[in-house]
């Protein structure tokens, strides 16, 4: 997530180091840098102008306070504004007053409505609601197929019938609150913001129904083009939100740095990767942090909370205690990190981990591969792992069906994990169950 940008940024303000105080001459320099990276990275050219000049304002002839360098008194004033840039403070889901809460997503065909009206669903279902999604997309082909898989999956339940969306909405509204539903999420049908039919069928479906949410759903990877389609629904539709989404890709952010600031309305979750629980309420200060390479240790926290096993978590931390960290922990903590959703978004949220672990991969395939090596070696070989000599690995390698050099590239990750564990072992997070981060990140 923005680890290009992150990057590029990154090289900006190595440039103000070992200057005394932060001259008129320096900043410029280095902010005419950071306005070709924001442009760059899909931010929009007005949006990145009004950035550069506001930062540019605040940091001038500031004096470098004795803790911080210039560079990272730079990026102190540069944290602060992308926090404003993207909103400030959370933005809250509106509850309607009296049940159900009525949420419609709208926008462009393929920015993720479908999965994200199944992702809200679970998120409200958790939280004690009772979620019904309705099929409002009648023209893609399997759409309606596609919500009721993942209804069944998630055993929520999804409203469809044979007529025009308006009045599937409206009847939807009519069958929730006879039925008790507290929370009905609207999936229409994707389409461009010039097709006046399509978005006259939008403002029907509100007029019929009076949302207490309408949520437009923006593609991070779609670039410069998402600004122009967030301005478009706003001004015809009147949104009340945004919901980025693929957050997770290789996108370069831009998009969702610009929306709060042209549209004028927060982003209020974020899709952040492919399984239903993928979601988060988007928070500026922390994502502005990601961007900037501060980690988001809060972030790391809650997702900790719901996952970890904390009887697990206090025997490994008696292990580490006692230096005696081994493969058969190793193991254990990938279970506990498969809850927690792809490690490279988990090590970003840890400041200073994500350069550290660069190229390490431990999920889909890989992880598999790593689980069959570590089960086709000995209960003795996990706890002692420097018994393993070269005939040993070729065993393990026939076991698992790999290659001895698959092996061998496992054990060098597992002692690059001590070597981590050594050195971050003294520095405790708050909030973090005693024996996580696992590996002793």
């Amino acid at each position: 997530m923005f680890e290009e940008l992150n990057e590029k940024l990154e090289r900006v303000f190595k440039n103000l180091r070992g200057a005394g105080k932060l001259s008129e001459k320096n900043i410029k320099d280095s902010l005419r840098e950071v306005r070709r990276t924001l442009l760059e990275a899909d931010v929009n050219f007005k949006v990145a102008k009004d950035f550069v000049k506001s930062v540019e304002e605040k940091a001038v002839g500031q004096e470098v306070l004795t803790s911080l360098t210039p560079g990272q008194q730079v990026v102190k004033v540069v944290h602060n504004e992308l926090i404003e840039l993207l909103g400030g403070e959370v933005a809250e889901l509106n509850v309607s007053p009296s049940p159900p809460t009525i949420i419609m997503l709208c926008g462009l065909q393929g920015s993720g409505k479908t999965t994200l009206a199944s992702k809200l669903a679970l998120h409200y279902r958790k939280n004690g609601k009772k979620p019904l999604m309705v099929a409002a997309d009648i023209y893609r082909p399997a759409a309606i197929d596609q919500l009721k898989t993942l209804g069944k999956q998630l055993d929520i339940d999804v409203f469809s019938i044979d007529k025009k969306p308006p009045e599937i909405c409206s009847e939807a509204v009519k069958e929730a609150e006879k039925k008790g539903y507290t929370v009905v999420i609207f999936d229409t049908a994707g389409r461009l913001h010039i097709d006046e039919q399509l978005m006259n069928e939008l403002a029907e479906i509100k007029k019929k129904t009076s949302p207490t949410e309408i949520l437009l759903v923006a593609d991070c990877m779609t670039g410069q083009d998402a600004v122009n389609i967030a301005e478009e629904f706003e001004n015809r539709l009147g949104i009340t939100g945004v919901a980025v989404t693929k957050l997770d890709g290789d996108a370069r952010g831009g998009a969702a740095l610009s929306i709060r600031s042209v549209v004028g309305k927060p982003i209020k979750v974020a899709g952040v990767g492919e399984k239903p629980d993928a979601l988060e309420k988007f928070h500026p200060d922390r994502m502005a942090s990601r961007i900037l390479g501060m980690g988001d240790i809060v972030g790391l926290v809650e997702k900790a909370q719901q996952a970890v096993d904390l009887k697990e978590a206090e025997k490994l931390a008696k292990r580490l205690e006692k230096e005696a960290f081994t493969l058969e922990d190793f193991y254990n903590q990938l279970q506990q990190l498969k809850k927690m959703g792809p490690l490279e978004s988990l090590v970003e949220m840890i400041p200073g981990m994500g350069k550290s672990l660069k190229g390490i991969k431990m999920e889909g395939d890989e992880l598999n591969r790593i689980e069959a090596i570590l089960n086709s070696m000995t209960i003795e070989e996990k706890r002692n792992p420097q018994i393993i000599n070269g005939s040993r690995r070729k065993r393990i390698a026939r076991g698992s069906g790999n290659s001895v050099q698959a092996v061998n590239s496992l054990l060098k990750q597992f002692y690059q994990m001590q070597k981590m564990l050594k050195k971050f072992s003294g520095k405790k997070m708050k909030g973090l169950p005693k024996g996580f981060p696992p590996f002793g990140m």
